[in-house]
Protein backbone atom coordinates (compact mmCIF):
# COMPACT_ATOMS: atom_id res chain seq x y z
CA UNK A 1 0.00 0.00 0.00
CA UNK A 2 1.30 3.90 -0.87
CA UNK A 3 2.55 5.26 2.29
CA UNK A 4 -0.50 7.80 2.03
CA UNK A 5 -3.05 5.23 2.98
CA UNK A 6 -0.65 4.54 6.45
CA UNK A 7 -0.80 7.43 7.03
CA UNK A 8 -4.72 8.10 6.91
CA UNK A 9 -5.15 4.47 9.06
CA UNK A 10 -2.48 5.40 11.44
CA UNK A 11 -4.53 8.86 12.20
CA UNK A 12 -7.73 7.43 12.00
CA UNK A 13 -6.32 4.92 15.11
CA UNK A 14 -5.00 7.77 17.04
CA UNK A 15 -8.70 9.24 17.20
CA UNK A 16 -10.46 6.09 18.17
CA UNK A 17 -7.86 4.92 20.91
CA UNK A 18 -8.04 8.65 21.96
CA UNK A 19 -12.26 8.44 22.28
CA UNK A 20 -11.55 4.51 23.94
CA UNK A 21 -8.88 6.50 26.63
CA UNK A 22 -10.81 9.49 27.43
CA UNK A 23 -13.58 6.77 28.60
CA UNK A 24 -11.40 4.61 30.13
CA UNK A 25 -9.60 7.51 32.43
CA UNK A 26 -12.70 9.14 32.88
CA UNK A 27 -14.95 6.14 34.07
CA UNK A 28 -12.60 3.13 35.07
CA UNK A 29 -9.36 4.09 36.51
CA UNK A 30 -6.82 6.71 37.38
CA UNK A 31 -3.46 6.60 35.11
CA UNK A 32 -0.96 4.97 38.26
CA UNK A 33 1.83 7.53 37.98
CA UNK A 34 2.68 10.36 39.73
CA UNK A 35 0.61 11.43 42.87
CA UNK A 36 -2.18 8.78 42.33
CA UNK A 37 0.67 5.81 42.11
CA UNK A 38 0.97 3.21 44.05
CA UNK A 39 3.66 0.91 45.43
CA UNK A 40 2.01 -1.84 44.43
CA UNK A 41 -0.06 -3.47 41.65
CA UNK A 42 0.03 -2.33 37.79
CA UNK A 43 3.10 -4.88 37.41
CA UNK A 44 6.96 -4.12 37.39
CA UNK A 45 8.08 -0.71 37.46
CA UNK A 46 11.13 1.35 36.24
CA UNK A 47 12.65 3.76 37.54
CA UNK A 48 10.84 7.21 37.07
CA UNK A 49 13.47 9.55 35.70
CA UNK A 50 14.31 6.61 32.71
CA UNK A 51 11.14 5.95 32.20
CA UNK A 52 10.10 9.58 31.13
CA UNK A 53 13.02 9.92 28.42
CA UNK A 54 12.14 5.79 27.16
CA UNK A 55 8.58 7.14 26.68
CA UNK A 56 8.98 10.56 24.95
CA UNK A 57 12.27 10.29 23.26
CA UNK A 58 10.96 8.79 20.50
CA UNK A 59 8.56 11.31 19.24
CA UNK A 60 11.50 13.89 18.19
CA UNK A 61 13.95 11.99 17.08
CA UNK A 62 11.38 9.99 14.49
CA UNK A 63 9.32 12.96 14.07
CA UNK A 64 12.70 14.56 13.05
CA UNK A 65 13.73 11.79 10.51
CA UNK A 66 10.36 11.61 8.98
CA UNK A 67 9.98 15.40 8.26
CA UNK A 68 13.90 16.07 6.81
CA UNK A 69 12.92 12.93 4.73
CA UNK A 70 10.22 14.64 2.80
CA UNK A 71 9.95 16.88 0.24
CA UNK A 72 8.44 20.21 2.06
CA UNK A 73 11.36 20.28 5.25
CA UNK A 74 12.62 23.93 3.87
CA UNK A 75 9.73 25.12 3.59
CA UNK A 76 8.92 28.29 5.97
CA UNK A 77 5.36 26.99 7.40
CA UNK A 78 6.62 23.07 8.11
CA UNK A 79 9.87 24.04 9.42
CA UNK A 80 8.25 26.79 11.61
CA UNK A 81 5.68 23.71 12.56
CA UNK A 82 8.65 21.35 13.05
CA UNK A 83 10.75 23.41 15.19
CA UNK A 84 7.70 24.38 17.69
CA UNK A 85 7.25 20.65 17.91
CA UNK A 86 10.86 20.37 18.72
CA UNK A 87 11.21 22.45 21.12
CA UNK A 88 8.62 21.15 23.29
CA UNK A 89 9.41 17.58 23.17
CA UNK A 90 13.29 17.92 23.07
CA UNK A 91 12.78 19.67 26.18
CA UNK A 92 9.97 17.37 27.81
CA UNK A 93 12.13 14.21 26.86
CA UNK A 94 15.76 15.27 27.97
CA UNK A 95 15.73 18.33 29.96
CA UNK A 96 11.98 18.27 32.15
CA UNK A 97 12.97 14.38 33.89
CA UNK A 98 15.80 15.71 35.32
CA UNK A 99 14.29 18.54 37.02
CA UNK A 100 11.74 17.18 38.61
CA UNK A 101 11.99 16.40 42.20
CA UNK A 102 11.04 12.67 43.99
CA UNK A 103 10.34 11.17 40.46
CA UNK A 104 8.21 7.99 42.15
CA UNK A 105 8.96 4.59 39.54
CA UNK A 106 6.76 3.87 37.17
CA UNK A 107 4.61 1.10 35.71
CA UNK A 108 6.56 -0.90 33.19
CA UNK A 109 3.44 -1.34 30.98
CA UNK A 110 2.27 2.13 31.27
CA UNK A 111 5.96 3.25 29.79
CA UNK A 112 5.44 1.35 26.97
CA UNK A 113 2.51 1.85 25.79
CA UNK A 114 3.56 5.49 25.85
CA UNK A 115 6.26 4.93 24.20
CA UNK A 116 4.15 2.66 21.73
CA UNK A 117 2.09 6.05 21.12
CA UNK A 118 5.14 8.36 20.66
CA UNK A 119 6.20 6.11 18.03
CA UNK A 120 3.50 6.88 16.13
CA UNK A 121 2.58 10.20 16.85
CA UNK A 122 6.42 11.39 15.84
CA UNK A 123 5.99 9.47 13.09
CA UNK A 124 2.46 10.64 12.01
CA UNK A 125 3.23 14.54 12.69
CA UNK A 126 6.65 14.49 10.69
CA UNK A 127 5.35 12.65 7.65
CA UNK A 128 2.27 15.24 7.59
CA UNK A 129 4.91 18.64 7.96
CA UNK A 130 7.24 16.56 5.72
CA UNK A 131 5.62 14.60 3.01
CA UNK A 132 1.42 15.13 3.20
CA UNK A 133 0.97 18.82 4.17
CA UNK A 134 1.17 20.44 0.85
CA UNK A 135 -0.96 23.29 1.81
CA UNK A 136 1.81 24.10 4.25
CA UNK A 137 4.58 24.71 1.32
CA UNK A 138 2.35 26.85 -0.48
CA UNK A 139 1.93 30.20 1.20
CA UNK A 140 0.69 28.99 4.22
CA UNK A 141 2.80 31.38 6.56
CA UNK A 142 0.92 34.05 5.75
CA UNK A 143 -2.94 32.01 6.43
CA UNK A 144 -4.23 33.45 9.59
CA UNK A 145 -5.06 29.75 11.01
CA UNK A 146 -0.99 29.69 10.78
CA UNK A 147 -0.59 32.91 12.39
CA UNK A 148 -3.59 32.26 15.29
CA UNK A 149 -2.28 28.83 15.72
CA UNK A 150 1.35 29.60 15.99
CA UNK A 151 0.29 32.93 18.47
CA UNK A 152 -1.35 30.38 20.61
CA UNK A 153 0.97 27.58 20.72
CA UNK A 154 3.72 30.20 21.81
CA UNK A 155 0.85 31.38 25.08
CA UNK A 156 0.32 27.65 25.72
CA UNK A 157 4.28 26.83 26.06
CA UNK A 158 4.67 29.87 28.50
CA UNK A 159 1.76 28.70 30.70
CA UNK A 160 2.76 25.17 30.42
CA UNK A 161 6.51 26.39 31.82
CA UNK A 162 5.58 28.59 34.06
CA UNK A 163 3.13 26.31 35.80
CA UNK A 164 5.75 23.55 35.94
CA UNK A 165 8.40 26.38 37.32
CA UNK A 166 5.70 26.68 40.40
CA UNK A 167 5.34 23.29 40.73
CA UNK A 168 9.11 22.14 41.05
CA UNK A 169 9.62 25.29 43.66
CA UNK A 170 6.99 24.22 45.83
CA UNK A 171 9.92 22.69 48.11
CA UNK A 172 12.68 23.67 49.33
CA UNK A 173 15.91 21.20 48.44
CA UNK A 174 15.55 18.21 51.39
CA UNK A 175 11.15 19.15 51.82
CA UNK A 176 8.97 16.23 51.60
CA UNK A 177 5.30 16.51 51.37
CA UNK A 178 2.33 18.32 49.23
CA UNK A 179 1.84 21.95 49.30
CA UNK A 180 -1.24 23.86 47.90
CA UNK A 181 0.52 25.96 44.30
CA UNK A 182 -0.38 29.59 44.36
CA UNK A 183 0.65 32.07 41.16
CA UNK A 184 -0.17 32.26 37.56
CA UNK A 185 -2.53 30.01 36.63
CA UNK A 186 -3.30 28.42 39.83
CA UNK A 187 -5.35 31.55 40.95
CA UNK A 188 -8.05 29.70 38.45
CA UNK A 189 -7.40 25.90 37.79
CA UNK A 190 -5.32 22.90 39.83
CA UNK A 191 -3.95 22.28 36.59
CA UNK A 192 -2.17 25.00 34.65
CA UNK A 193 0.45 22.78 33.27
CA UNK A 194 -2.22 20.87 31.64
CA UNK A 195 -4.47 23.51 30.29
CA UNK A 196 -1.20 25.29 29.04
CA UNK A 197 -0.22 22.25 27.32
CA UNK A 198 -3.62 21.75 25.40
CA UNK A 199 -3.45 24.81 24.17
CA UNK A 200 -0.26 24.48 22.79
CA UNK A 201 -1.76 21.37 20.56
CA UNK A 202 -4.88 23.06 19.84
CA UNK A 203 -2.78 25.58 18.21
CA UNK A 204 -0.42 23.76 16.70
CA UNK A 205 -3.01 21.85 14.93
CA UNK A 206 -4.93 24.90 13.53
CA UNK A 207 -1.51 26.11 12.37
CA UNK A 208 -0.79 22.61 10.86
CA UNK A 209 -4.05 22.17 9.76
CA UNK A 210 -3.38 18.10 9.24
CA UNK A 211 -5.56 15.34 10.33
CA UNK A 212 -1.84 14.26 12.17
CA UNK A 213 -1.86 17.19 14.24
CA UNK A 214 -6.25 17.44 14.90
CA UNK A 215 -5.35 13.98 15.95
CA UNK A 216 -2.98 14.59 18.45
CA UNK A 217 -4.59 17.73 19.77
CA UNK A 218 -7.75 15.14 20.99
CA UNK A 219 -5.30 12.61 22.12
CA UNK A 220 -3.85 15.33 24.33
CA UNK A 221 -7.39 16.33 25.53
CA UNK A 222 -8.30 12.43 25.82
CA UNK A 223 -4.98 11.87 28.35
CA UNK A 224 -5.03 15.36 30.21
CA UNK A 225 -8.81 15.91 31.14
CA UNK A 226 -9.41 12.90 33.01
CA UNK A 227 -5.72 13.71 34.85
CA UNK A 228 -6.82 17.23 35.58
CA UNK A 229 -10.29 15.89 37.39
CA UNK A 230 -8.33 13.15 39.19
CA UNK A 231 -5.73 15.81 40.56
CA UNK A 232 -8.55 18.08 41.40
CA UNK A 233 -10.13 15.59 43.25
CA UNK A 234 -6.81 14.57 45.27
CA UNK A 235 -6.73 18.46 46.16
CA UNK A 236 -9.94 18.80 47.89
CA UNK A 237 -9.27 15.58 49.64
CA UNK A 238 -6.03 16.60 50.52
CA UNK A 239 -6.32 19.96 51.57
CA UNK A 240 -9.34 21.61 53.77
CA UNK A 241 -8.42 25.26 52.79
CA UNK A 242 -8.28 24.53 48.92
CA UNK A 243 -9.40 27.63 47.38
CA UNK A 244 -13.16 26.87 46.36
CA UNK A 245 -13.16 28.98 43.29
CA UNK A 246 -10.53 27.03 41.29
CA UNK A 247 -11.57 24.68 38.61
CA UNK A 248 -10.12 21.35 37.35
CA UNK A 249 -8.57 22.31 33.85
CA UNK A 250 -10.93 25.39 31.96
CA UNK A 251 -10.99 28.34 34.04
CA UNK A 252 -14.96 29.28 35.25
CA UNK A 253 -16.18 26.09 33.69
CA UNK A 254 -15.17 22.63 34.85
Amino acid sequence: MPPEIYYTYGVAAIVVISVLSLLALLFVLDAPYGRHGTDGGWGPRINGTLGWVVMEAPSPLLCAWFFFHGQHWASAAPLTLFTLYQVHYVYRAFIFPMRRRGAKREPLWMVGAASIFNVANGTLIGWSLGHVGTHLAEGWVTDPRFLLGVALFCWGYFVNHQSDAILMNLRAPGETGYKIPQGGLYHWVSSPNYLGELIEWTGFAIAAWTGAAWAFALMTLSNLLPRALANHRWYHDKFDDYPKERRALFPFVL
